[in-house]
């Protein structure tokens, strides 16, 4: 599935985390890959999440999934929405979605969010602090947008919802099936449902924040020092004023921290790690029986693709001109030779034929056998 008539690099240029953009019908045909009762029984499943969004005159209700059945035949003429994250993971076709947008870095794509909204629906006025490209996938929305928004700007009192106080749309579209509109990250928007059996697909980006990489990078850092390690002055000399904390002492502690925090490889490695951390880790896709290389090569040799599971997330940092270091699913794996070849495909490809060359690689096999206990790839039979 790929665009017509789009360019990638005036796209970035002159839109991409700078001004929205509306793409009218960009594929020569638009199928609307998941019904709104398979999202309405995803939404019901436990380990799904999912939110239903309950409108009226004074204000917006928000339940939190599991959602049980019977509550949709019970919701009435009143404008709702619901919104089920992580399509992509359960849905093929969803997930099929993602791949015009791989000029995106992998490392950056979140997940796919599908809403389902009757006459109406919609979230109210907000914004995000992500990319995000809205496909119109069935029924039509009107999309408003206004200005951008920051850390000040005005919200309503909402415990599950971010709710601009105020909202003065500057732009104005109603988006058919298939067309797309790009939003930068604080731009404030609003979509409203036009008619019943509505459906828009949200393919939003990772936009990790400072706090966030700070935070867990210091914890990282902490959970593998010594308590040992600690504050020393052989070299101290009498103070005038023992009240005093000295320069020296003050750099010299400076340094106890900044020495630690300051190892670009080491952050290159713990980055690859916590970015590749899955989206719903509480899933469990480790299989039944795990498989050594014997088994990899049987399944190479019978005629089989290797398939990335959709759940996963897969990336790659150079390490020097040889060798790559993989990460899959908060795991990582040093590779060179074959093995560094056959991880920059993988994290290029959803889905590889492994050839000959490669069959005959121990460390090849052994990286695929780890990646298949992991729950990472699959085998697929079909061509």
């Amino acid at each position: 599935m790929h665009f017509n008539d789009f360019d990638i690099g005036v796209f970035l240029r002159d839109y991409w985390q700078k001004r929205p953009l509306l793409i009218r019908k960009p594929w020569s045909e638009w199928r609307n890959p998941v019904d709104p009762d398979e999202l309405a029984g995803l939404a019901c499943e436990p380990g799904v999440e999912a939110r239903l969004i309950t409108q009226d005159r004074i204000a917006f209700g928000v339940e939190h999934g599991p959602i049980p059945e019977a509550r949709f035949s019970k919701l009435g003429r009143k404008p709702w929405t619901l919104l089920v994250q992580s399509v992509d993971q359960h849905v093929a076709d969803v997930a099929a979605l993602i791949a015009p947008f791989r000029f995106i870095p992998n490392w950056r794509i979140d997940d796919v969010m599908v809403s389902y909204a009757t006459d109406g629906g919609g979230v109210g006025p907000h914004f995000d602090h992500y990319d995000v490209f809205l496909i119109q996938g069935l029924g039509q929305r009107r999309w408003q947008l206004g200005g951008a928004c920051d850390a000040d700007t005005p919200l309503l009192p909402h415990d599950d919802l971010r709710l601009l106080a105020h909202f003065e749309p500057a732009q104005d579209w109603v988006l058919d099936p298939g067309d797309i509109l790009y939003v930068p990250p604080r731009i404030a928007h609003n979509g409203v449902a036009v008619g019943d059996d509505c459906m828009t697909y949200s393919i939003g980006f990772r936009a990790p924040a400072r706090s966030e990489l700070v935070a867990d990078w210091c914890d990282h850092l902490v959970a593998g020092l010594q308590d040992e390690d600690r504050y020393a002055d052989p070299d101290l000399q009498a103070q005038d004023n023992p009240g005093e904390i000295s320069i020296g002492a003050v750099e010299r502690l400076h340094a106890m921290v900044t020495e630690t925090m300051g190892d670009p490889d080491g952050f290159a490695r713990w980055f690859g790690r916590y970015n590749s951390m899955p989206k719903q880790p509480d899933i469990d896709w480790r299989p039944d029986e795990p498989i050594d290389m014997a088994d990899v090569r049987n399944q190479f040799a019978g005629g089989a693709a290797l398939c990335r599971n959709p759940a996963s997330r897969f990336s790659f940092i150079r390490e020097g001109a040889l060798s790559v270091r993989l990460f899959v699913d908060g795991c990582d794996f040093p590779c060179d030779g074959p093995s560094r070849w056959f991880a920059e495909r993988l994290c290029a490809r959803e889905r590889m034929m492994v050839d000959a060359d490669l069959i005959g690689s121990d460390a090849v096999m052994m990286l695929v056998a780890a990646l298949y206990n992991l729950g990472s790839v699959a085998f697929d039979a079909e061509e």
